[in-house]
C-alpha cells in the first residue's frame, strides 16, 4: 500500500513509544479509531444523500391538475 518495509515499520513503532509512551498510545489509538468511524459514517451519510437525489430526479413528474374557478 505505501511501500513501508519491516524496518521502516519498526523505526515508526519505537518513535510512537518514544514519543508518547505505553499509557497513551492506547488512548490515541482509541481517538483514531473513533474519527476513521466518524469519517466512514459521514461518507455512508453523503453517497445515500447523493442516490437519493438521483433517484428523485429520475421519479416522472405526475402532470399537473388544472382548476377552474368560476368567477360570479
Amino acid at each position: 500500500m505505501f511501500g513501508l518495509g519491516a524496518n521502516e515499520v519498526i523505526l515508526i513503532v519505537v518513535l510512537v513509544l518514544l514519543l508518547f509512551g505505553g499509557k497513551k498510545i492506547p488512548e490515541l489509538m482509541r481517538g483514531l479509531g473513533k474519527g476513521v468511524r466518524e469519517f466512514n459514517d459521514a461518507k455512508t451519510n453523503v453517497r445515500r444523500e447523493i442516490e437519493e437525489g438521483i433517484a428523485e430526479k429520475d421519479r416522472p413528474v405526475p402532470p399537473a391538475t388544472t382548476t377552474t374557478t368560476t368567477q360570479p
